[in-house]
C-alpha cells in the first residue's frame, strides 16, 4: 500500500489494467459503450505519422505518439501486472468498468 512514500524509493512499478487487450478488443468495448461502431485500423509507419501530424503538434510530440504506437504493435506494452492491486489494495479497473463510470 502507499502509506509511506519512503517504502517505494528506488522501486519501479508496472502499472497496468487487469486485462491485456488488443486494439481490436478495445474498439469492440468502445463500440458497446458508445452504441456505435468503432474500428481499429492498423497503420503503416507513414500512415501513423500522417494521421498524427495533422493535429499540428511539434515533431517531437508526433514522434512520441508514433513511438508509442509502434511499441504497442511490437508487443512491448504487453502483459498484466499485479502492481496496481498491490499498491492500492483493490483490483485494477477494467476498461469496460472505467467507461461505465461515465
Amino acid at each position: 500500500m502507499l502509506r509511506d512514500p519512503a517504502d517505494h524509493d528506488g522501486k519501479v512499478y508496472d502499472l497496468t489494467g487487469p486485462e491485456e487487450l488488443t486494439m481490436t478488443e478495445i474498439a469492440a468495448i468502445l463500440s458497446a459503450h458508445l452504441g456505435r461502431q468503432v474500428r481499429y485500423v492498423d497503420e503503416t509507419l507513414e500512415e501513423a505519422y500522417a494521421s498524427r501530424a495533422r493535429y499540428g503538434a511539434p515533431d517531437w510530440e508526433v514522434d512520441a505518439w508514433v513511438s508509442t504506437y509502434t511499441a504497442v504493435a511490437a508487443g512491448e506494452m504487453a502483459g498484466v501486472s499485479p502492481d496496481v492491486a498491490e499498491l492500492s489494495g483493490h483490483p485494477a479497473t477494467t476498461l469496460a468498468e472505467l467507461l461505465a463510470r461515465g
